[in-house]
């Protein structure tokens, strides 16, 4: 069977965001998104986002479309992805166990068929070894070249069987949040934090992120946040800090190395050591004040999860595809440039129609190619321009421009509007 691939109206009738709106919200209502209430957020090497909820299964968006997965016999609800070798996608779910799935073929383990201890698998984790470490409801399970090992608290050090988060530290070392503490394990000794033998603010750990200085950060369900440093604890919680609220579901760090931190009740924070920032329903654009999961592009997006919609997030403007369908006039046509990808050189075509019935005969037309992250590459279109068909060649080897293998973007602005499509330079 095939996916279910949902365009956004047509493919030209997009635009870009970048400065001009700092926010872009999908829901089931404006979207193909199946659920609003999103669970699991990851990334993959080709930058699609994959997409668990609790209500539904899994889906992609590679920023023009939605694909849904359904039929495929993946197991749901999805409340846990990650990314393995090969672009592999690995999906816990709620009472399915676990799924893995490369994108044509599902293959189910589950409690039955494996030595899956628990069919409830609430994180995954897919270190830079090849190995996938699962969090289940009654253990972990480390698979590497098709060998499984479980870890319990019977055959092991784990503090608690009931398994939330994981994270890996830049010596390798896994940190895995439980409800029984934080756990620290090198593939041979077993360290834990609790409330008795550390000042973690709480035992159960629903959250772990690591920062370029090897720094741990670790979301509780009612302490709120802890920073653990060779010099020791830091506790941020309502009381002492600018945490909108103690449960903290989701944390990821952007490359500033600021916090991003997703709490229930309080919405997102962004904290950079000194100043907190609060994203909530009051004062921004984010659909729900209860944050599930956080995933940030290299580009700057953040994509927010919430239980009332998908947030994508940016301060200088999101670097997105959206529908705006309603804004392009029907007298203007882009065309996907060809060939893509391209190497070095590729045309991109575009239409002006007849636009009298608007009591104008041209249109002011710009054509600008940028990068991935919103910088002017070049602008190759400034001029007022009659009806008629239109070619232009762009060449990433043109005198002293040597653009890199990428993603860019092409992005004609007309009449107040703007329409962008991606394309991607491969050498």
């Amino acid at each position: 069977m095939k996916p279910l691939r949902f365009m956004s109206i047509y493919l030209f009738m997009v635009t870009v965001t970048f400065a001009q709106t700092e926010w872009v919200v999908y829901k089931s209502d404006n979207s193909e998104l199946p659920s609003n209430s999103i669970a699991a957020l990851t990334i993959d090497s080709d930058g699609q986002i994959w997409i668990g909820s609790n209500l539904g299964g899994l889906t992609k968006f590679d920023g023009n479309e939605f694909t849904v997965y359904s039929g495929y016999g993946i197991a749901g609800p999805a409340i846990s992805i990650a990314v393995g070798e090969g672009n592999t996608i690995w999906c816990g779910s709620q009472n399915g166990g676990l799924t893995k799935f490369d994108g044509t073929t599902s293959t189910v383990y589950n409690s039955s068929n494996s030595e899956l201890p628990s069919n409830e698998v609430r994180s995954l984790w897919a270190d830079n070894e090849g190995k996938l470490w699962v969090g289940t409801a009654a253990g972990v399970v480390l698979i590497h070249d098709n060998s499984w090992t479980v870890y319990n608290t019977t055959n092991s050090d784990l503090p608690h069987n009931w398994i939330y988060a994981f994270a890996q530290d830049s010596e390798g070392t896994m940190w895995i949040g439980t409800a029984g503490g934080l756990a620290k394990f090198d593939g041979a000794n077993w360290l834990v934090f609790d409330q008795t033998s550390s000042s973690l603010p709480d035992n159960t750990v629903l959250s772990i992120a690591v920062d370029s200085d090897n720094s741990k950060w670790v979301g509780t369900m009612f302490g709120g946040l802890a920073k653990l440093t060779n010099s020791g604890w830091t506790v941020f919680n309502q009381n002492n800090s600018g945490l909108p609220a103690n449960r903290v579901n989701a944390i990821a760090i952007d490359q500033g190395g600021s916090a991003w931190i997703g709490t229930t009740g309080g919405g997102v924070a962004k904290f950079d050591g000194s100043n907190w920032v609060i994203f909530n329903e009051s004062n921004s654009p984010l659909p729900y004040n209860a944050v599930y999961a956080i995933a940030i592009e290299s580009n700057g997006n953040k994509w927010i999860g919430t239980y009332g919609g998908l947030g994508v997030y940016r301060e200088s403007g999101v670097v997105s595809v959206e529908d705006n369908s309603g804004l392009i006039p029907d007298n203007f046509f882009l065309n996907q440039n060809y060939p893509n990808p391209f190497n070095p050189s590729t045309v991109i075509e575009y239409t002006i129609q007849n636009s009298d019935v608007r009591g104008k005969n041209s249109e002011f037309v710009t054509l600008n190619i940028y990068d991935v992250i919103g910088n002017l590459v070049t602008t190759l279109v400034d001029e007022q321009q009659q009806p008629g068909e239109y070619k232009v060649v762009f060449n990433a080897e043109s005198g002293s421009r040597h653009l890199p293998s990428g993603v860019y973007f092409y992005r004609i602005s007309y009449d107040g509007r703007s329409v962008i499509k991606k394309m991607t330079l491969l050498k």
